[in-house]
């Protein structure tokens, strides 16, 4: 290059710079801010739900059905002692409809629950599944 060969001057702004740069900085500490609370939101439900599955919970190991209008089913549920509750049970039929459901209700005293109970349904049942159980 010659020396009267004179470097074009860019507009200024139009290529970025310095104010391109604070904004990355404040897009990068506003997307922290918000990564950290999300992952406090996930933590404090996590934690809620545990919480509130620890206090009772139950399953339904076997049932049976007697006739077409009521289901015999264990209802056997772990919980902490002085907890009261009911568990919710719902049975459906051989084409998947709700056939039957109902609340058992869970004592208080002891750690342990278990229970033979009667369901009664509309048709067959052909399952007995345990929806949830919650404390009173």
């Amino acid at each position: 290059m010659s020396a009267g060969t004179r470097t074009p001057q860019l507009p200024e702004g139009r290529y970025g710079g310095r104010g391109d740069r604070e904004t990355d900085r404040r897009l990068k500490v506003v997307g922290a801010v918000c990564g950290a609370l999300l992952i406090g939101l996930i933590v404090w439900l996590g934690t809620s739900y545990l919480i509130r599955e620890t206090k009772i919970n139950g399953t339904v190991p076997t049932f049976q059905a007697l006739s077409d209008t009521e289901l015999q089913l264990h209802l056997a549920v772990r919980k902490s002692d002085g907890t009261a509750g009911s568990c919710t049970v719902r049975s459906q039929g051989a084409d998947g409809a709700v056939v039957g459901m109902a609340d058992f209700p869970v004592p208080a005293r002891g750690a342990e629950y278990d229970a033979v109970v009667s369901l009664r349904t509309t048709a067959r049942g052909t399952t007995a599944e345990l929806l949830g159980c919650t404390p009173e």
